[in-house]
């Protein structure tokens, strides 16, 4: 039995024409052969009626009375909703489909609310299905604990779910569907010049991912690369035969040799830097993480530490701080830039490169960092445009 794991993210589910263009897209599939487990988000995004964020709107968003056990029974509507909606589309039009919740799927998580963990996945009820269907449908994003309880796997979950069942059924490929034509060099909302990325290595994709690219999950590329298989990142508006991006493996001969892959960023951070001694470090990391604050870009320096947290819970943060009598100084409103690439590695002269770009447009950079394959730096977001097309044009333009 071939099977094919089809992603659709929630524009291409948001209404019956994107909905029609993904059906087509299922109707290739099975007309190849395969068995395809298709997994969606909820429809559309904030605004509307069953996108994740309407529904944490109903509930006071982050300010809810609910616990987290009820949290996950509202949020994970969505997908079941969405799973409705496209499975009676399909069987409408002549699909033999199935539709399954997360938990008739057999996602098995933890209960660790809002960001469970999967520990197995029973295939039993889907290789059933698959006796007599041609696709199931399954809610992404949720799964249920072994005391019976709904869970979320936290947000990029439908990817990740979709990565999942791919490896559980040994898939030849997990398909995901958005509606850009694959990864590119840069974001083209702000890089006009950012080109299309054909094949590319999971780690690179995973590190572009994880510093700010939207189009896929860092957890759903470390699953897939774990399990072997390879994953593509297509249209749901482009024809069948276009097969968008490949990630695979950095053996793959159809990899270009590159120093960079491309650049990320992140936006709408709040830079924080404490006057501290060794012993107030130990404690303060430790306030920190047991208060849930996961800080990113950390800079530790004799006698200070420089870290970086998301906007929306730096005021969470001061709050916490003062409360212990901590003294900081903040930077509002900066951006974070990754230079991706696994060309990177032992070659000098990149952060040179780096330093006089930004020199040459006369933007300070506030922290920076490398590692084998990524270099950080963080400006001030109103540069934020202007420093991501002049990388680009330094380590990407083909002239």
């Amino acid at each position: 039995m071939k099977i094919l794991i089809q992603k659709f993210g929630g524009t291409s589910v948001k209404n019956e024409e994107s909905r029609l263009a993904a059906e087509k897209h299922i109707e290739h599939a099975v007309s190849l052969g395969y068995k395809v487990i298709v997994v969606v988000s909820a429809i559309g995004r904030m605004g509307d009626p069953y996108a994740t964020d309407s529904l944490l709107n109903l509930i006071d968003g982050e300010r809810s009375y609910l616990d987290l056990r009820e949290r996950d029974m509202l949020l994970s509507v969505g997908e079941t909703i969405s799973t409705a909606v496209f499975t009676n589309q399909l069987k409408k039009n002549g699909i033999n489909a199935v539709g399954l919740t997360g938990q008739s799927a057999g996602i098995r998580t933890n209960e660790d609310y809002g960001q469970a963990k999967v520990i197995r996945v029973d295939t039993a009820t889907i290789n059933e299905q698959f006796k007599t269907k041609d696709v199931a449908v399954v809610a992404g994003f949720q799964g249920v604990s072994d005391n019976g309880h709904v869970t979320t796997i936290g947000r990029g979950g439908s990817d990740t779910t979709a990565a999942l069942l791919g490896a559980a059924f040994k898939a030849e490929s997990i398909d995901i569907f958005t509606d850009v034509s694959g990864m590119m060099t840069a974001d083209p909302r702000l890089v006009e010049n950012a080109q299309f990325l054909q094949v590319v290595s999971y780690n690179e994709v995973s590190n572009m991912a994880h510093e700010g690219a939207k189009v896929i999950d860092p957890r759903a590329v470390e699953i897939a690369q774990q399990a072997g298989i390879p994953v593509r990142i297509r249209s749901t508006y482009e024809t069948v035969t276009d097969v968008g991006t490949l990630i695979t493996h950095s053996e793959n001969r159809n990899i270009p040799q590159r120093l960079v892959t491309g650049i990320a960023h992140v936006s709408h951070l709040v830079q924080f830097t404490i006057e501290t001694n060794e012993k107030l470090q130990e404690s303060l990391f430790n306030l920190l993480a047991q208060s849930g604050f996961s800080l990113d870009f950390i800079n530790i320096f004799p006698g200070k530490i420089v870290f970086t947290l998301p906007q929306q819970i730096s005021e969470r943060a001061k709050q916490l701080l003062d409360e212990h009598n901590v003294i900081f100084t903040t930077h509002e409103n900066c951006a974070k830039v990754a230079i991706v690439g696994a060309g990177i590695t032992g070659v000098p002269g990149v952060t040179a490169k780096i330093v006089t770009a930004m020199a040459k447009l006369n933007i300070a950079i506030y922290q920076s960092a490398d590692s084998y394959t990524t270099i950080w730096i963080l400006i001030e977001e109103k540069n934020l445009k202007l420093a991501l097309n002049e990388l680009h044009e330094v380590f990407l333009q083909i002239n």
